[in-house]
């Protein structure tokens, strides 16, 4: 039997990952031990594990939307609410947008959203995607290379190419939207390992969110949406954010995923 087979280095990786906190420690050593390249690695893995990365850097990669997505050490990991998000935008890039709707993930850190609205969409999407984090737009650009996508790195809009104004049919953008006094009661794995810029949602969590949906009127096409995460208490205010820039904003919940996702839209 394989030693990564064994129960009882399985059993140890479990109390290792108990001792540590690890809520879901089960799970966790089954992931690790699948990801060892041999017993020297897995002990690097475990311990990094119980010092509190995260399991998707120590990894290298996170579930997300039934893919496999590659994390990078300090890039910020997918998480499972955003398969929400995911979801809306993959609807609204099928009909009657049809073949090469032009499909724009901001903020994108992994490429996550983007890769799985490129997966799902009923017909092939002309995709593109920035950041302002370097690290972040190396890991997207090894998610959306499938995909075709044109990665650029940059703040926001600044990044993207001038042709591309007008023409976005949907617009993704998971900007931060934790308030800066929250950063604190994150849990550390959030915290300490993933880049603060990409948490760091100013004040009230919306700085970001109001500089998108300033400029996203001119970068959106006739009828195009401006997709987005926000909080169950942050979405009357994001709502009306979006219908001051002319937009028809409506919001989303799902109580499974916990997520609340604002679709607003372009006239």
């Amino acid at each position: 039997m394989p030693v990564f087979s064994s129960a009882a280095l399985r059993s140890t990786v479990v109390s290792r990952l108990r001792a540590a906190g690890c809520v879901f420690a089960e799970d966790e050593a089954r992931i690790l031990l699948a990801a060892a390249a041999s017993p020297a690695d897995l002990a690097a893995k475990v311990r990094a594990r119980a010092e509190g990365r995260p399991l998707e850097h120590v990894v290298g990669w996170a579930e997300f939307a039934g893919l496999r997505i590659a994390v990078d050490p300090g890039v910020f990991v997918p998480r499972r609410r955003s398969e929400f998000l995911a979801a809306a935008a993959t609807a609204l890039a099928g009909p009657p947008r049809g073949p090469g709707a032009v499909v724009l993930d901001l903020c994108c850190g992994s490429g996550a959203l983007g890769a799985a609205v490129a997966a799902r969409a009923p017909h092939p999407v002309e995709l593109y995607a920035a950041d302002i984090d370097p690290d972040a737009v190396r890991c997207a650009r090894r998610n959306l290379a499938g995909a075709g996508a044109r990665v650029h790195q940059g703040d926001l809009f600044d990044a993207l190419p001038g042709g591309l104004r007008g023409r976005v049919d949907v617009l993704i953008a998971n900007v931060p939207y934790v308030p800066t006094g929250d950063l604190a009661l994150l849990p550390p794995e959030a915290r300490l390992h993933e880049a603060r810029p990409a948490l760091d949602g100013g004040a009230d969590g919306l700085d970001v969110l109001r500089r998108v949906v300033a400029q996203a009127p001119a970068w959106l096409a006739a009828g195009g949406s401006l997709l987005f995460e926000t909080s169950e208490r942050q979405v009357a205010t994001a709502l009306a954010v979006a219908r001051a820039a002319g937009l028809a904003a409506e919001a989303s919940q799902d109580e499974d995923l916990d997520a609340t996702v604002v679709t607003a839209t372009a006239g």
